[in-house]
């Protein structure tokens, strides 16, 4: 519970993110992952460059979930998941690598 609410309040200051989940509380049991988006920014294209020039793995498109992006009116998001091996460094650098991927596409505005 504790990374994953570190992973949600990371990504919670990142300008431009939105994210879909419930934010993580002691009493509500979720799984270890965010979906989001970020403001201007494919999900296919964060996921690329994460993977690209960080290498760094997180997923992008419906997530089973397509009625649900459906409702809220989005075709796709990207998703972060954690598992018992990752580490508070793990979402740190994966927020780095976040930081560095809006950068990137934000300088052809």
């Amino acid at each position: 519970v504790e990374l994953s609410r570190y992973l949600y309040e990371s990504l919670c200051i990142v300008p431009g993110v939105r994210i879909y989940d419930p934010a993580p509380s002691e009493n509500v049991y979720r799984a270890a992952l965010c979906s989001f988006n970020v403001e201007n920014i494919h999900p296919m294209d964060i996921v690329a460059f994460h993977d690209q020039q960080h290498g760094v793995a997180i997923r992008s498109g419906h997530h089973c979930a397509q009625p649900l992006h459906s409702d809220l009116g989005i075709n796709a998001s990207a998703q972060a998941s954690l598992h018992f091996y990752n580490t508070k460094e793990d979402v740190d650098y994966f927020i780095h690598a976040l930081n560095d991927t809006i950068n990137f596409f934000n300088s052809f505005k």
